[in-house]
């Protein structure tokens, strides 16, 4: 029986992870929430997996917001991610934990990559700024376990997913990613009866959008990688228009009124979109339409509203 510690699973990515691998046979999971367990303690860590002894630890802990939530608390979203990937990679090194994953983000791809992002164009040109702090803590853990296998021979490797969705997401109305925050807002317009819903920009750019589900399944199928890359993307290879994309969230919701577009306010990068053959050469790829994703994510934001369990 392998000892599987997840780290961070009461967030979207750690539920998915749960979901997934508690069908997976010969996995004991290893939990712990905040309160028993401060991933940013170093010590906390130490004394927690020095006691546990996992045999795999996967890290899907991390400080998580929209551009809102990043780009104004840039020092906290820098600070906090780093402390947990510091803590838990360090921490499986000490405790002797086989293997690790941990999960980074696109975002760690510089502004202006060509399009679609290898993971070869890491360190290559500037970061967004909006979420600069977020990706150089991601960088850091990526290079964590790319040095500690190399150094120490421990398989620890980093999994580069594209824009998440999905049951367990948050939609607070200014520190939410774009999908969750367009799908509370077409409800509440739907329920208040509003006529137009103003949106920014031009709806131009185009975005990659992967359900957190495919992720989990994406992560299951790469623990069963006797060699994996020191890190890998995961995405659909596929991208819409925020002008698509919002078209099927009011669908979805079943809003009825007027979309409006502001082209006065900032489009943001143009695109966004992962270059997944090396995921493709070794065999996965998402199962999940965008459509069918989107609909089955707003019923889980009505079961989780409905539940007073809604991350906001």
């Amino acid at each position: 029986m392998t000892k599987l510690f997840i780290a961070g699973h009461q967030g979207m990515v750690g539920s998915a992870l749960v979901r997934r691998l508690k069908q997976e046979p010969g996995f004991e999971l290893l939990l712990r929430d905040r309160v028993q367990l401060d991933l940013a303690s170093q010590s906390a860590v130490e004394v927690f997996l020095a006691a546990e002894k996992p045999d795999v630890a996967i890290i899907a802990a991390a400080k998580v917001g929209g551009i809102h939530a990043n780009s104004s608390f840039p020092a906290e979203f820098l600070h906090d991610n780093l402390a947990i990937a510091s803590a838990t990679i360090h921490g499986a090194w000490k405790a002797g934990v086989r293997r690790l994953l941990f999960l980074g983000s696109s975002c760690i791809y510089p502004k202006h990559a060509a399009q679609p992002m290898t993971e070869d164009c890491l360190l290559t040109g500037a970061l967004e700024p909006t979420n600069e702090a977020y990706a150089i803590a991601k960088i850091a853990g990526l290079k964590l376990c790319q040095f500690y296998r190399r150094e120490h021979g421990v398989l620890f490797h980093s999994v580069m997913p594209t824009n998440l969705y999905g049951p367990g997401d948050n939609y607070h109305p200014q520190n939410s990613h774009v999908l969750p925050a367009l799908i509370r807002r077409f409800h509440e317009a739907r329920e208040s009866g509003a006529a137009e819903v103003a949106a920014w920009g031009t709806g131009a750019p185009r975005r990659e959008f992967l359900h957190v589900d495919d992720l989990a399944d994406a992560c299951a199928f790469l623990l069963g990688r006797d060699e994996p890359p020191d890190w890998i993307n995961v995405g659909t290879g596929t991208d819409v228009t925020i002008r698509e994309l919002t078209e099927m969230v009011a669908q979805a919701t079943g809003y009825k009124g007027r979309v409006s577009w502001d082209a006065t306010k900032p489009d943001g990068t143009p695109r966004k979109l992962l270059d997944v053959s090396r995921m493709s050469a070794l065999g996965w790829k998402a199962r999940t339409g965008l459509k069918a994703g989107i609909e089955a994510t707003y019923l889980s934001f009505l079961g989780e509203k409905k539940s007073g369990k809604l991350r906001e």
